[in-house]
């Protein structure tokens, strides 16, 4: 674990050293070129980096003691906020395999491309979510087809 963390860092230093501070993918430029390699390379691990921070925050409170709320209320009310917060963790752990897949695809040049068509994805789509495997037009496809068949 330490040295896949390591290695994260380093690789997040280079993605900052190659980068403006301020830089943003714009659609003026080469479609996934070096720079929004970088780019999402490094938004990816440092959202990675969040969720594990959240994660570990979590831990570290269940770790702290159980809940001790005299009044049954409270306890219930704290151990109904503990769910919320365990179902929260358990679904950030699956994002976290997403972001794994993403940095994979960066690494084999797939990344930015629709899984489904081939096409482009589009910079504001992965900047509004860097997990996107599918174009807006493949994804509602793909959503339409699901329902129909969960209807069924």
């Amino acid at each position: 674990m330490a040295t896949a963390a390591t290695k994260e860092t380093e690789i997040l230093k280079t993605a900052k050293d190659m980068l403006a501070p301020d830089y943003v993918p714009n659609d003026s430029e080469e479609y996934m070129n070096e720079k929004h390699q970088a780019y999402f390379r490094m938004l990816l691990i440092e959202w990675k980096r969040s969720i594990r921070d959240a994660a570990d925050q979590t831990l570290q409170s269940l770790q702290d003691g159980p809940i001790r709320e005299a009044d049954l209320n409270d306890r219930a009310s704290s151990e109904t906020d503990w769910g919320i917060e365990l179902r929260t963790r358990d679904r950030q752990r699956k994002l976290v395999s997403k972001i794994d897949a993403a940095l994979r695809r960066i690494d084999e040049g797939e990344y930015g491309y629709c899984e489904k068509t081939g096409d482009p994805i589009g910079l504001r789509r992965l900047i509004a979510r860097p997990v996107a495997t599918m174009t807006v037009e493949a994804q509602e496809a793909h959503e339409r087809r699901e329902k129909i068949s969960r209807d069924d």
